[in-house]
């Protein structure tokens, strides 16, 4: 018996490696919630009332943008001191959606030209300054995926009916500040985590000590789509992000931080902050530790502006 039992679980054990099945990950938040598929967007924009936000630089907006849509760009929603690409003030995000007909009960949805990240960026703002989550989707793949989905594609500007956003207390609770981020490198806490989003070419030169490198491109298929909750929750446990800590996400400005940060939310995680001041920050403080990346980089991919 004890031979029979012994062999059924190896036939077991093999069956879960050829099907892919393994031990469901526990998250605290939604799942799901925050991206949609092209095709999902199409259907959306058809059947609701929704303002669709084009985040390209203007220039490419008006050589090519889905028909209808609004453009709030990454200049729209930053500022450049001190550091480039911080979050803006307040004032600044109400007027941008505002202008643009965004008002606190708008159903938006957001797509980008560049990898999901200045979608994920204008997401995160909004989040930070108080728009519900259930109101806020981004397209997944973005431009690309819309055109393959068969979206109608327009060139110009446009002209939209102005609404009055009011920015709600800025939350402090998903940004990091460098001396948060500093106690973690000097005193590591087992709870709290720092992810580097950059390429391998950049932490080749310097980390915050203790970061785990993980490139924002690993969250998206060869497509430029983002993998599902399900891939998310099996690959960043697998290198130590679990749901548990408090996960501090940064890049060189923490543009590509936002992406990685919206695939992890949409994968239920919550206790994540973005390090808005970012490397650029950490590396023009003389007084901070940089450190070097363990183990060999994975095979760096393209800088992509940020």
């Amino acid at each position: 018996m004890k031979k029979t039992a012994k062999v059924l679980f190896i036939l077991l054990a093999f069956a879960i490696i050829l099907t892919g099945c393994e031990a469901d990950i526990s998250v605290p938040g939604e799942v799901g919630q925050d991206i949609i598929t092209a095709d999902e967007a199409l259907k959306m924009i058809k059947e609701e009332d929704v303002v669709v936000v084009d985040t390209q630089n203007s220039g490419d907006f008006e050589d090519q943008h889905l028909e209808g849509s609004v453009n709030i760009a990454r200049n729209d929603i930053t500022t450049f001191g001190p550091y480039p690409n911080m979050l803006a003030n307040a004032s600044k995000v109400e007027s941008s959606l505002g202008e643009n007909g965004i008002s606190n009960q708008t159903k938006v949805i957001i797509y980008d030209n560049n990898n999901n990240m200045d979608a994920a960026r204008l997401w995160w703002t909004m989040l930070v300054y108080g728009h519900d989550t259930a109101n806020m989707k981004v397209i997944s793949g973005g431009l690309n995926a819309l055109e393959a989905a068969g979206a109608e594609f327009v060139s110009g500007d446009y002209e939209v009916e102005a609404a009055e956003y009011t920015a709600a207390e800025k939350n402090e609770e998903l940004i990091a500040t460098k001396e948060e981020v500093l106690e973690q490198a000097n005193n590591p806490a087992e709870d709290v985590v720092i992810l580097d989003v950059r390429t391998a070419d950049e932490v080749s030169e310097g980390i915050i000590p203790g970061a785990i490198h993980i490139n924002y491109v690993e969250n998206n298929k060869d497509n430029g789509e983002f993998y599902p909750p399900s891939y998310i929750q099996r690959y960043y446990p697998d290198n130590d992000i679990t749901p548990d800590k408090e996960v501090i996400m940064y890049c060189q400005t923490s543009i590509r931080a936002a992406q990685s940060f919206l695939a992890l939310h949409n994968a239920g995680y919550r206790d994540l902050k973005l390090y808005d001041g970012a490397w650029i920050e950490w590396s023009s403080d003389s007084s901070t530790p940089k450190g070097m990346l363990s183990g060999a980089p994975a095979e760096p991919s393209a800088q992509d502006g940020s």
